[in-house]
């Protein structure tokens, strides 16, 4: 299946938040599914990205970049 590159929000996520699992509290997922989502094992549902636009301060706008960067294989 496609793959999305998460680079940039795991940038926003780390700047933000410091790690990762302080992220994971804050948009109410366990560690393991924000990881099995960074991993493009699942995927991020759109309530999921909206509420983490809203934590990372990230424009409506952003979404294609931060959640929908295709990796380039």
């Amino acid at each position: 299946g496609m793959e999305f590159d998460f680079s940039k929000l795991l940038g926003r996520i780390i700047e933000k938040f410091g790690t990762r699992s302080a992220f994971a509290t804050a948009l109410e997922v366990a560690d393991s599914a924000l990881s099995n989502r960074l991993n493009n094992k699942t995927y991020f549902d759109p309530d999921e990205i909206y509420r983490a636009c809203d934590l990372l301060d990230l424009a409506p706008s952003d979404i294609p970049v931060y959640f929908f960067t295709v990796k380039v294989r």
